[in-house]
């Protein structure tokens, strides 16, 4: 009796524990009262998009990942003076729009290469409604794919973000299933998929 009630009191703590499934708001109450898994779940959920703004600038993985840097030691300074904290994504968009626009613009110094006014429009200090939206809808693309079973965020991620592409039998073997089987599976976590994208708006 004691030690499935031990199991259930984990059980029971592990849905209490942050995580990415939180909404942001959560997570930032969590944060802001001093709860560190809180600030790693947070940054785990938006991680992705945070390294894929400097590389729509240009920027190398190497140079993105210092930008990534400069973006979480804003995000910890600055969120407690976050008024909106339902608007957390677009204010994340556009910090890290504003530490890639910087970068860019030191990159082009050193080069004695200075930004063009169809640069400076193209890759502005404020992102363009274009930019956001699709930043937006990527984003809410992952989110969609993480709300999946483990199956099926492996099947998709290997499906479709993999290079080179995998094949049946190959994915077949990763996921422990019969090679007849990937077509049914497949098909059922993309109904999965388009679900979670309509619940989202997507």
């Amino acid at each position: 009796m004691r030690r499935n009630e031990t199991i259930t009191s984990r059980l029971t703590r592990r849905r209490r524990d942050p995580d990415v499934a939180w909404s942001d708001a959560r997570l930032i109450r969590a944060c802001l009262n001093g709860n560190e898994q809180a600030w790693s779940a947070l940054i785990q959920k938006y991680r992705n998009l945070i390294y894929s703004i400097p590389l729509k600038y240009g920027a190398s993985p190497e140079d993105a990942a210092d930008i990534f840097q400069a973006v979480c030691l804003d995000v910890f300074s600055e969120l407690p003076r976050l008024r909106k904290k339902a608007a957390f994504r677009s204010w994340l968009i556009t910090v890290t729009a504003h530490q890639s626009f910087q970068w860019k613009r030191k990159t082009r110094r050193r080069a004695e290469d200075e930004l063009t006014p169809a640069d400076e429009e193209k890759l502005g200090m404020d992102p363009s409604p274009d930019f956001m939206e699709q930043v937006e809808r990527e984003q809410m693309l992952r989110d969609a794919i993480a709300r999946l079973p483990a199956r099926c965020q492996e099947m998709i991620r290997m499906l479709f973000y993999q290079e080179p592409q995998v094949s049946y039998r190959d994915l077949a073997q990763r996921l422990g299933l019969a090679t007849g089987s990937i077509g049914f599976v497949r098909g059922r976590c993309l109904k999965r998929l388009q679900r979670a994208l309509e619940e989202s708006g997507l």
